[in-house]
């Protein structure tokens, strides 16, 4: 959220209102830097979000707002016009498994129906966390092996324990950090590569739907600016079978470039929103 805040976020809320969505999943949804510098904010004392994400969203016409899931400084917010309720905040078994930036399970209540809403953002690096040798690490892949331990145990904490997942109403999404094979015709790359565990996970072991997917087969869509699909929106069928269009926003205000000055940041940001239309 470093693109727009010295601007009162005005550009970003007008964006949101043209979409109109009903639903919402903001991911690194915390104010970290300074505008227009890479000096770090001074703490919640400083920093206007996440603490104020209820304000913001009211702007764009969503009343409920829930913090899914936050272990740092990268947290995943949902924003809605329909009653959200937190379920858990998943960041890890205390002992060996961490997820990193957090995940969460948040209810979302419409009309008769409850949505099962999974959020998460899967450790980016291409070596393990807190590995001590961070170079091997990434030769081993370490970075794909621990997101697919993350994987393993958001999915173990969420849709794995509801027995009859595949006829219920959920859906999992966020920034996964990682490549699927259904997009190998792509990349080129060996089928067996530790790219693809995270999403061979989900394929293998959930009832979980790829929607971009389904609706572009043999068609890449991006999801960001480096040209990887790594933002995925998962359903259960039937979910699935109310979705009407779904796409990935690539052009206007969701247009992605790099700040001349400051090449790690991006305007408004590296990756793509990625929009999906349900009608019950």
């Amino acid at each position: 959220m470093w693109h727009d805040q010295d601007n009162n976020y005005d550009n970003f809320v007008q964006f949101v209102k043209e979409q109109d969505p009903d639903i919402c999943v903001w991911c690194e949804a915390e104010s970290r830097y300074r505008s227009y510098t890479a000096t770090k904010m001074a703490g919640c004392e400083e920093a206007y979000l996440p603490y104020n994400w209820d304000l913001l969203a009211r702007r764009y016409g969503h009343n409920y707002m829930v913090l899914a899931g936050k272990r740092d400084t990268f947290p995943q917010v949902v924003t809605s016009k329909y009653p959200l309720k937190t379920v858990k905040r998943i960041n890890g078994n205390g002992d060996d498994i961490i997820v990193v930036h957090g995940a969460g399970q948040v209810e979302v209540e419409i009309g008769d129906k409850t949505l099962n809403l999974v959020t998460l953002h899967t450790w980016p690096q291409k070596y393990a966390y807190l590995a001590e040798d961070q170079e091997a690490s990434k030769a081993e892949q370490g970075g794909d092996v621990f997101r697919s331990v993350e994987m393993k145990y958001i999915c173990e904490e969420t849709i794995l324990q509801d027995k009859d997942a595949a006829k219920n109403n959920w859906i999992m999404l966020g920034d996964f950090n990682a490549i699927s094979s259904i997009d190998n015709f792509h990349y080129g790359i060996a089928e067996d590569d530790k790219q693809f565990l995270v999403h061979n996970y989900v394929r293998n072991n959930t009832p979980y739907i790829d929607v971009i997917e389904k609706f572009y087969p043999g068609d890449f869509q991006p999801s960001t600016q480096s040209g990887r699909r790594i933002d995925m929106v998962y359903m259960t069928e039937p979910l699935f079978k109310t979705v009407k269009a779904a796409r990935i926003i690539r052009d206007g205000y969701a247009e992605s470039h790099r700040d001349t000055t400051f090449r790690n940041f991006c305007h408004p940001s590296d990756h793509y929103p990625v929009v999906v239309d349900m009608e019950f």
